[in-house]
Order: C-alpha cells, then sequence, then structure tokens
C-alpha cells in the first residue's frame, strides 16, 4: 500500500477475496489514513473496465484488484481491452499460499500463464522484499513507450510474512532489459518532411497513439503550417478538433465517406500513432494505394507490421511532430494542397453524415446529435455496437474525452468506464452511450453508481437487438437473424435502474426527447435513460468486408449537387461525381 501511495494511486478499482484478504486488510488502513480510495464494483470485469477509462481520461496509471482463481479470470477480458487500446494499468491479483502453487489448491488458476500474451509485463512475488521493487517496475512499465497493462500475483502468505520493508521510489528501479523510448531520428524527420514538401495531397492519418502521447497541440501544429487535412481513427478521436476546417473526421468502416475517399486519393499518408487495423484500411492492398507512407510511432513493431512506409519514424508521436515543427519553422504550404481541400470540401458537401427525417420512430442518429448539443464538452464512453459508431461519426470530443473499448470491441465497457472517469473527475458531466444489449453485460454496475453517488448519465438507444449483429446479418447472410433479437426477457430498464436506487427514465416520442435528456443531464445524481429507437435503423456508410474503403454501401448524398456533377468512368462504366480523381468503384483515374 505504501509503495502504491508513493506512485500517486488515489482510487484503486476491486473487489475483495479469500486470497487477497491480506492486502485488503491493509488496504483498510490505507483508507484510514487518508491515503487513497477504494471503490467497491460488482464484478471483477467492472474494475477492470474502471481502472481502465481511469487511465485514458487522466492520462495515469489505473489500478484494480482482483482475488485468485475466478476473480482473477474475471479480470481477463478488462485486461485485454486494455491491452489492445494500449491504456497502462497495474492489476494486482491474490494467489494460493506459495507451498499450494501447483496443487490445485481451491481458486487456484494460474493467471500469470493465462495473461501472458495480454500484458506487456508480470510478476509473482515469491519473496515480499521484493514487492517495493516490483512496484515501481510495473508502474514505470506500464506508463513507458507503448503504454498497456501488467499484472502482480501476490501468494496469500507473502502477504502476511513479516519482513523489513526498503521503499522504493518511482524511476528507481529500472527492470532488466529496459529501453527508454528513442529519441527521433534526424535524419527521418528530414526525410519525412522532404516527402510532405513533395505532396499536393496529403493526408495525416490520427490513432490512438496520439492520445496517450498528448500531442494535439502538435497535430493542430502540424495540420495548420502544411494544411494538411486529418482523419482519426475511433481510438484517435480528441486528438484534433473535428469543428475545424481541416477535419474530415473518422475514416474505415463506418467512417465519414469523405475520410474514405480522402485516404483513397492521397498521394502521402502521415500515419502518427495508428497501426493500420483492419477496421481502419478495409482490404490492406487497396489502402491509400497512390500514397507514400510516413509512420510514425513509439512501437517499433508496429512500423511495417501491415504496410512498409517510405520513411519510418520510430519515436513518441509528440517528440516526433515537434521535431517536424522544429525543422520546418518558418515553412508552410506554398498553397500546394489548395486543390485537394477543395475536392474534400465538395465531398463534405457531396456525402456528408445524415440524421434520418423526424418521422416515426425516434432515429438513434437524433438521440447522438441531441446529447451533442445539450452537453458538448462531457466525457463520453460507449459499449460496442451500432450505438458506438453512431456517437464516434457524430460527437465532437475533445482529447481525452472519448473513451470506447475499439481493439477488442468490448460489450459491456461503457457504464463501468464512467465509473471510472466520473471517479477522476467528480465534478465533470460523464455519459455512457450504450445499447440494449450491451448493457446488460455488466448492469450490476447500477450498484456501484448508487453507492457512491456517481452522477453517471447512461443513455441507452433500445432497438430491441443486437443491432450490429442484426445489420451484419441483414446485409452478409440473407437476413437470417439467428439469436441477435433481444426484446425477449429484456427487462423494464428504468424499473431495474429505480430498483437498484438509479433514476431511471423512458423516452419515447421525439417531442420528449430534449427535454426529458436536458432534465436526466441536470439531475445531480446518477441517471438511467432508456430511449426506444427505430428497430431496423443501420448505420452507414459501411466498407463491406473485403472491400476498398472508397467502395462504400449506404452512401448518403446531398440531392441539389448530384444532379449535375455526375460523370461516367470510361474503364467500368460506373458513374460517380466529378469531385472524384480516381474512380471509386475501379480505382482508374479519372
Amino acid at each position: 500500500m505504501d509503495a502504491l501511495h508513493r506512485h500517486g494511486v488515489d482510487h484503486i478499482f476491486g473487489y475483495p477475496g479469500g486470497a487477497i484478504l491480506p492486502i485488503y486488510d491493509e488496504l483498510h488502513k490505507a483508507e484510514a489514513r487518508g491515503w487513497l480510495k477504494h471503490i467497491l464494483v460488482r464484478h471483477e470485469q467492472g474494475g477492470t473496465h474502471a481502472a481502465d477509462a481511469y487511465a485514458r481520461a487522466t492520462g495515469r496509471v489505473g489500478v484494480c484488484f482482483g482475488t485468485s482463481g475466478p476473480g482473477a479470470t474475471n479480470l481477463v477480458t478488462g485486461i485485454a481491452t486494455a491491452q489492445m487500446d494500449s491504456v497502462p494499468m497495474v492489476v494486482i491479483t491474490g494467489q494460493v499460499p506459495r507451498a499450494a502453487i501447483g496443487t490445485d489448491a481451491f481458486q487456484e488458476t494460474d493467471i500469470f500463464g493465462i495473461t501472458l500474451p495480454i500484458v506487456k509485463h508480470s510478476w509473482v512475488v515469491r519473496d515480499p522484499r521484493d514487492i517495493g521493487r516490483i512496484v515501481a517496475e510495473a508502474f514505470l512499465i506500464a506508463a513507458s513507450g507503448r503504454p498497456g497493462p501488467v499484472l502482480i500475483d501476490v501468494p496469500k502468505d507473502v502477504g502476511v510474512e513479516e519482513f523489513d520493508y526498503v521503499p522504493v521510489e518511482p524511476g528507481t528501479a529500472i527492470p532488466a532489459g529496459f529501453r527508454a523510448t528513442p529519441a527521433p531520428d534526424a535524419a527521418a524527420i528530414e526525410a519525412a518532411l522532404e516527402l510532405i514538401r513533395q505532396s499536393s495531397r496529403p493526408l495525416l492519418y490520427v490513432g490512438g497513439g496520439a492520445i496517450s502521447a498528448a500531442a494535439h497541440e502538435a497535430i493542430a501544429a502540424m495540420a495548420e503550417r502544411f494544411r494538411l487535412p486529418v482523419t482519426t481513427t475511433l481510438m484517435g478521436k480528441g486528438a484534433f478538433d473535428e469543428h475545424h476546417a481541416l477535419s474530415v473526421g473518422m475514416l474505415g468502416m463506418h467512417g465519414t465517406a469523405y475520410a474514405n475517399f480522402a485516404v483513397t486519393e492521397c498521394d502521402l499518408l502521415i500515419a502518427a500513432g495508428a497501426r493500420f487495423d483492419d477496421r481502419v484500411t478495409g482490404r490492406l492492398d487497396s489502402f491509400a494505394p497512390r500514397a507514400r507512407v510516413i509512420h510514425i510511432d513509439v512501437d517499433a513493431a508496429e512500423v511495417g507490421k501491415n504496410r512498409v512506409p517510405e520513411v519510418p519514424v520510430v519515436a513518441d508521436v509528440k517528440e516526433a511532430l515537434e521535431a517536424l515543427l522544429a525543422a520546418s519553422a518558418g515553412e508552410d504550404s506554398g498553397g500546394r494542397t489548395e486543390a485537394w481541400l477543395q475536392r474534400i470540401e465538395s465531398w463534405k458537401k457531396h456525402y456528408p453524415l445524415v440524421v434520418p427525417a423526424p418521422q416515426g420512430e425516434i432515429a438513434p442518429q437524433e438521440v447522438v446529435v441531441a446529447l451533442r448539443e445539450l452537453a458538448p464538452d462531457a466525457y463520453y464512453t460507449t459499449d460496442v455496437g451500432q450505438h458506438q459508431m453512431w456517437a464516434a461519426q457524430f460527437l465532437r470530443n475533445p482529447p481525452r474525452h472519448w473513451i470506447s473499448s475499439a481493439g477488442l470491441g468490448t460489450m459491456g465497457f461503457g457504464m463501468p468506464a464512467a465509473m471510472g472517469v466520473q471517479m477522476a473527475f467528480p465534478d465533470a458531466q460523464v455519459i455512457c452511450v450504450a445499447g440494449d444489449a450491451s448493457i446488460l453485460m455488466n448492469i450490476q454496475e447500477l450498484g456501484t453508481l448508487a453507492q457512491y453517488g456517481l452522477p453517471v448519465k447512461v443513455v441507452v438507444l433500445n432497438n430491441g437487438w443486437q443491432g450490429m449483429v442484426r445489420q451484419w446479418q441483414e446485409s452478409f447472410y440473407e437476413e437470417r437473424y439467428s439469436n441477435s433479437e433481444m426484446t425477449g426477457g429484456m427487462p423494464d430498464f428504468p424499473a431495474l435502474a429505480e430498483a437498484f436506487g438509479v433514476r431511471g427514465v423512458r423516452i419515447e416520442r421525439r417531442e420528449d426527447l430534449q427535454s426529458k435528456l436536458a432534465e436526466a443531464l441536470a439531475h445531480p445524481g446518477p441517471v438511467f435513460v432508456d430511449v426506444a429507437v427505430r428497430r431496423n435503423e443501420n448505420c452507414y456508410p459501411m466498407v463491406p468486408p473485403g472491400a476498398s474503403n472508397a467502395q462504400m454501401v449506404g452512401l448518403p448524398s446531398h440531392p441539389e449537387l448530384a444532379i449535375d456533377t455526375q460523370r461516367q468512368c470510361s474503364s467500368c462504366g460506373a458513374t460517380t461525381a466529378s469531385a472524384h480523381f480516381f474512380c471509386p468503384s475501379c480505382g482508374a483515374k479519372l
């Protein structure tokens, strides 16, 4: 507990059990001293997601506890979520006594072995005298370079053994083989600048590494100096102001049409803290097919993994961008990108994000837009599915205000994540956008919201389906809706929330949407808002599996612009807007 306190830990999310009781006993004393606060979750998975989101929102290391056996295995999904999204987290588990390890003792699992593929590093504490050093190493490894989760497994008898404790200060324990983040290579920086100077259709492609590196100011400076349009991944939302004229929003499977067209037609792609994920690239061999690539990433293993760049820059994203800015002082775009920016502006007009006409049932996009208007500066967490994509499309988030499971796509992430953010920022507005299927994955955390009076607002877009599953079944499985409808057995969500001591609200009429949402957001305590939305609304645009990013389905179009701005591709005969350099169907030059 002293080691955690020395590393600035002020909140721990966890759930006790037999093997970790010695630690919880000392935790009781530490709380009495005012060192920190423990938040009792209702399921260990909720604890990992809360610690994860705490880290995403603050930039600090999140901490969670779990006991041995099922307590430890319940942590696995949350550890994998943090690992996939590069989130710094220290996970501390109890374990059976040292002498019982390997005997199939009660509640024994090899959590060290189980989690090896999904942690940066892990330890089993065999000697209590090592604890100070191990904690210091754990925090250093979790937060350095490419961040990620680490695990410390503490056998029960280690937790009760007396010894002479020697404190270890943060940053003083350097593990063997540890390598500090390299500084940007000067030759690589100059080579990258030369490609930028030669480009007339550049695109800055920003991922979660830019958020981890707090690089948003450097990204804005680069974009404005060289007049670079900016697109972000799901993890990169918030790294660049989406209100800015140079923003083209999110790219990828459910990205904006103009971002996907831009990446298909650009001649230079500057990837900053992005890993060329399959949900971003579509068919990899058709991703940015005409572009040279600059790839900036702190993790050398990511550079060249999916796309070999012309210029690799292995460094912290912020430091690399600042080096580019320093080396290009006094330069500007020279007007090279203006025609390109005009093309992109034309795409924005041709293919806008569309909120369906206000008729019939409430459209889910209407709910997200209403939230954006009522709470533009809130911290938003999401679960996973259609609602997540609509939130990503329509919300405009400041840095570290967008918190969503991207890599692993973990249903049930949103509400416990909101708990973690609210504990970090007790006076902030925190909103969880969820679906009726995903919210049930960790619905028990309503008890945590109630116990601690956390004023989280949970807004469920309730269409009675596993929405994204239904959309795929409709699109690719000939409308065979196998086990994706959720209406059977669906609880009365507002009544369930009230049973936990959380205010419950149901919205079914469009005329009530704004007023009831505003009332819920103004309530001083936690609120669960269940919004009945259109059952069969699909999330578009969408890049089908195996297609290039330019081959989207469900493309919106601006009817006033569509008539006199069409032309036919001479190669394949497809009709497309004249704003394109290349045919979205076959790639031929127009």
